[in-house]
């Protein structure tokens, strides 16, 4: 579905007739994301293409400062930083008074403030069970007297932690102190929509982003092409002496297929090229150790930049499945068996062609309450795991495959995705998995709808990687928690034992206490096995000539506002 509100489409014509009007050439930026959109709906939208549109038309109440290594917090929509009191329990925030909703029918033509009730209504959003937030985790039994919104919903429930001051000024009360309170509320999830809109959109509210970023939606072909402009009514936000955004526009594709994002780079299509796939390296990198960029494109003014993601690869397993689920001996010697199969070391030697790191833990280098000594006690052992199963008694049966105990047949099911490193990972699978008997059958579909599914707990196994929402070690550690099942924890994993840990940790700050737990949690996980750890990437960036300021951040997901483009260097 080709969509374009008349006021989008307005704005486009304008621009479009200003640079036929003697005015310099837009700049414009071209972009792809790898996956197709789900929808823009802030409380909603989980998916990375999702949330890099999100983070460009709407605004949450914090961002992080673009050029700050480690990474640091400041305020977006904000006059200043929140004051802290009652020793980290209270919040208040003062909003700036020059932000505007960009244009929609459900203003009635009027020009739309953003107040401090906006803040409530948008936050309240995320317990809306109507909505099923995949975010709900970041706030829920933290705000103060939010038990009401569980009990029964309404957007026009009091909640004693949730006050609008005034117009202006937003107050949140916590339960208990949270010393990453706010690097939720520096999440897409968090930003602020404006009431009448969703309520006139309804369920389509996804398909109608009304925000108040830097850019607004232009055209929107779902799931192929994108067009974001300049809203030329953001509030005035300088870098570098100029205000932002620098672009003109967007124009983003989506480009599935790996060997599609490099030659439209190489080919001048695309202005950067993030984490490089690893099946396509030889085409730009030296076979040096250290990765290194080949000298006819270094000549041509390209740019290699090494990053380490803060992102963690792992195949999880369906605790809830009859076949592969459950906490009982043998269906613990099941999965690890699976997991000792898995071979680390060809992983990231061949797949990943050395730009990764194994996975010995949930947390990647460089993320709050990361333990570089900590030793993972499984490693690749297909006669350990060949061992196992046989103890278990799963036997192989005539045609070389393993059966279940009760000597039932046994077929595992993979989800994939349906690209060609998709189907690589298949094979990966498959031979290490045939290797100690088992027999695995992959069903190949697109990533949003294989999300989808595990939601409901239709999938019973499926290789994923989760980026950082924010850089502290909870982050990876809620995907497990028990009461996040059918959100964010796709394996369904229930264990008191992890949940007690889980809950105490996330109360304190970064600390050797804290990573004591986090190593006693990653114990847990290697007993249980509801995922296999595989590994955290090392991205190969790339960028053109002709694009200024880039820099990879390593929370956030785009860096489109800070861009420029010299139109002077030959595309």
């Amino acid at each position: 579905m080709d969509l374009m509100p008349k006021s989008y489409a307005a704005a486009l014509l304008a621009l479009v007739l200003s640079a036929g009007a003697g005015a310099a050439e837009p700049k414009v930026l071209h972009a792809f994301l790898s996956t197709g959109e789900t929808g823009l709906d802030p409380a909603v939208a989980s998916d990375i293409a999702s949330l890099s549109l999100l983070e460009n038309l709407f605004d949450p109440l914090l961002r992080y400062d673009y050029l700050a290594r480690p990474v640091k917090l400041q305020a977006n929509t904000l006059s200043a930083m929140p004051t802290v009191e009652d020793n980290g329990l209270s919040y208040t925030f003062h909003l700036r008074q020059d932000i505007y909703f960009t244009p929609d029918p459900a203003f009635k033509g009027a020009r739309r403030q953003v107040s401090a009730q906006d803040y409530v209504y948008s936050l309240k959003r995320l317990y809306d069970p109507t909505l099923k937030s995949p975010w709900l985790f970041l706030l829920e039994g933290k705000i103060a007297g939010d038990e009401a919104l569980k009990t029964k919903f309404s957007y026009d429930s009091n909640i004693a932690g949730l006050q609008a001051v005034d117009n202006f000024t937003l107050r949140i009360k916590l339960n208990a102190a949270d010393p990453n309170f706010l690097f939720y509320l520096a999440t897409p999830s968090t930003a602020v929509v404006a009431r009448e809109v969703m309520e006139a959109y309804g369920a389509q509210a996804g398909n109608h982003p009304v925000g108040t970023g830097p850019f607004l939606m232009g055209r929107w072909k779902h799931s192929d092409q994108i067009t974001l402009l300049a809203n030329r009514d953001f509030r005035p936000t300088m870098f570098q002496g100029r205000r932002l955004p620098l672009l003109d526009q967007v124009d983003i594709k989506i480009v599935e297929e790996y060997q599609s994002r490099v030659l439209g780079f190489l080919n001048g299509e695309f202005d950067f090229l993030e984490q490089l796939p690893e099946s396509m390296k030889d085409m730009v990198l030296t076979a040096d150790a250290k990765p290194t960029l080949k000298p006819a494109l270094a000549k041509q003014g390209m740019v290699l930049s090494p990053f380490p993601v803060l992102q963690t690869y792992y195949m999880w397993m369906n605790m809830e499945d009859p076949l592969i689920g459950g906490y009982s001996k043998e269906k613990l010697a099941l999965r690890r068996a699976i997991a000792l199969g898995y071979n680390s070391g060809e992983d990231v030697a061949l797949m990943k062609k050395g730009l990764a790191l194994p996975a010995a833990t949930p947390l990647p280098p460089n993320v709050l309450g990361y333990d570089p000594t900590y030793r993972s006690p499984v490693a690749y052992d297909p006669a350990l795991a060949n061992a196992l199963l046989e103890r278990y008694g799963y036997r192989k049966a005539a045609d070389g495959f393993r059966t279940q105990p009760d000597g039932k047949p046994l077929t595992l099911v993979m989800h994939s995705e349906s690209s060609t490193v998709g189907r690589l990972r298949d094979e990966l699978w498959r031979k290490n998995l045939n290797a100690i008997g088992l027999k695995v059958v992959f069903k190949s579909d697109k990533k949003t709808e294989i999300i989808k599914a595990s939601r409901l707990g239709s999938v019973m196994m499926f290789e994923t990687n989760w980026v950082a929402d924010f850089p502290d070690g909870e982050n990876f550690y809620q995907l497990l928690y028990g009461p996040n099942s059918g959100r964010a924890n796709y394996a369904r994993f229930n264990l008191p034992a992890y949940n007690q840990r889980y809950e105490q940790s996330r109360t304190m700050g970064d600390s050797p206490q804290r990573t004591a737990l986090y190593d006693e949690m990653a114990q847990l996980i290697h007993a249980y096995t509801p995922w296999v750890l595989l590994t955290h990437p090392i991205s190969a960036d790339l960028q053109q000539p002709w694009l200024k300021n880039y820099r990879r951040h390593p929370v956030e997901f785009t860096n489109w506002r800070y861009l420029d483009v010299d139109a002077h260097t030959a595309r």
